[in-house]
């Protein structure tokens, strides 16, 4: 009559250790990787789509005008796959490096002792994670450039539909891709103006391209987070492996 409370206590006991020992750090900072490269690949990639449909459909009619840019987004789509691979591959090998490097099985197990082979590894993810954080500063920089485009473009349009608010006549408030370097200078039309660009404003294509736009900035930053979290984690984590020789909790 007393084997399932013994049972309970002993599992409840399990977990308790298991939590104590749980790497919370490294477990938000996958959930956070995550999000933030779905995010990130997804409204990414439907975003460049739109930008390539906008761009055929209002700002030039020959395709050699945008040939290039079209080979670069494409190209920027098949990166976007790789990089959705990998980062779900790393985050969740930062994860496991996360678990071996807390007290958990030390607890359960009983002490042990950390190999050079585990401190070895631990300090190599410690120099990717650092390297990967210097990258995906320049990549959050980057998924700027799209959103303060098609900002100043809505911020155009919003001049347009208030004429009052401004000195400017509607026909001289335009929209240029050739002044961002989308399409090359002798593209033609290459711009659009006054109520031509009110009516693209307004469509629901250009509405959408630019939220997806917002929306990837915001997970190229909840990514840059997570990887500054897993670069800290890893850091003192590998700096409690190599001076004490022990496993932490971080």
């Amino acid at each position: 009559m007393t084997v399932y409370p013994l049972l309970s206590s002993g599992l409840l006991e399990c977990c308790a250790r298991c939590l104590v020992g749980a790497p919370f750090a490294s477990l938000v900072a996958t959930g956070l990787c995550f999000f933030g490269v779905a995010l990130f690949c997804g409204c990414g990639h439907e975003a460049l789509t739109g930008t390539e449909k906008l761009i055929e459909t209002y700002f030039s009619k020959n395709y050699q005008d945008y040939e290039y840019l079209i080979n670069v987004i494409h190209a920027f789509q098949y990166v976007i796959y790789g990089t959705a691979s990998f980062f779900f591959l790393y985050g969740a090998l930062l994860l496991a490096e996360g678990f071996y490097t807390t007290g958990a099985v030390r607890q359960i197990f009983g002490d042990y002792k950390t190999t050079i082979c585990g401190k070895g590894l631990s300090a190599t993810f410690v120099g990717i994670t650092y390297a990967l954080t210097i990258v995906w500063l320049l990549v959050f920089a980057c998924s700027a450039v799209p959103v303060y485009i098609y900002f100043n473009t809505w911020t155009t349009c919003q001049s347009i539909a208030s004429p009052s608010k401004t000195s400017a006549s509607i026909g001289s408030l335009c929209a240029d891709a050739r002044m961002y370097g989308v399409l090359p200078w002798n593209a033609f039309p290459g711009k659009v103006c006054g109520s031509n660009l009110l009516s693209i404003c307004k469509t629901a294509e250009f509405q959408m391209t630019f939220h997806l736009f917002i929306a990837a900035f915001v997970g190229a930053a909840a990514t840059l987070v997570s990887l500054l979290t897993f670069m800290i984690a890893a850091t003192y984590n590998f700096a409690v492996l190599k001076l004490m020789g022990r496993g932490t909790k971080f």
